[in-house]
């Protein structure tokens, strides 16, 4: 169903991760707006509800309900100013999520047609650990993985080997 081309591998990773870490049904929260991988966890009997767009960084009261199993974050703790806040915050006793990794010979992603789509942070994984521990979240499991593209040159054969994404399953 997901073939190894972006994004859906990153997709079939994300998944399998999600699906180790918590299986279906729970009850979650997916931060970010409507999105083809929030589809992807309903139809796996995920019961999803997403954000509608606030700024996390500024308002928080999303994640504040007891209502939901999980919190999911995939690839959203990158474009907050103070992804802490929005961590602290969480009331939902899991989080799973995941984070493009610092690449040293990439610069940060940002967009040249869309303000808002950039990234404000590209965590090693320690530093991504470490803002997880200092929220009050404690790592049970974690995963790294490539994102290898198809084009010639020295930075798409690093792609190969080198992480970009990783995923961290964590509890209070």
């Amino acid at each position: 169903m997901y073939e190894q081309s972006f994004p859906n591998k990153r997709f079939k990773k994300t998944l399998e991760f999600l699906e180790n870490a918590v299986a279906p049904p729970a009850k979650v929260l997916d931060l970010g707006v409507a999105n083809p991988f929030s589809k992807i966890m309903k139809d796996h009997n995920y019961d999803v509800t997403n954000t509608l767009g606030e700024d996390l960084d500024v308002d928080t009261n999303a994640v504040k309900s007891n209502e939901y199993d999980l919190v999911t974050a995939f690839e959203i703790f990158e474009h907050l100013i103070a992804p802490y806040n929005v961590l602290k915050d969480i009331k939902a006793s899991k989080l799973v999520a995941t984070v493009p990794l610092n690449l040293w010979f990439a610069n940060a992603y940002r967009s040249k047609t869309d303000m808002r789509d950039r990234h404000y942070h590209e965590f090693e994984d320690w530093q991504f650990d470490w803002l997880l521990e200092k929220a009050g979240w404690k790592i049970k499991k974690t995963e790294k993985w490539t994102n290898p593209v198809k084009q010639l040159g020295f930075r798409p054969l690093l792609r190969t080997f080198t992480p970009r994404y990783y995923a961290v399953y964590a509890e209070r």
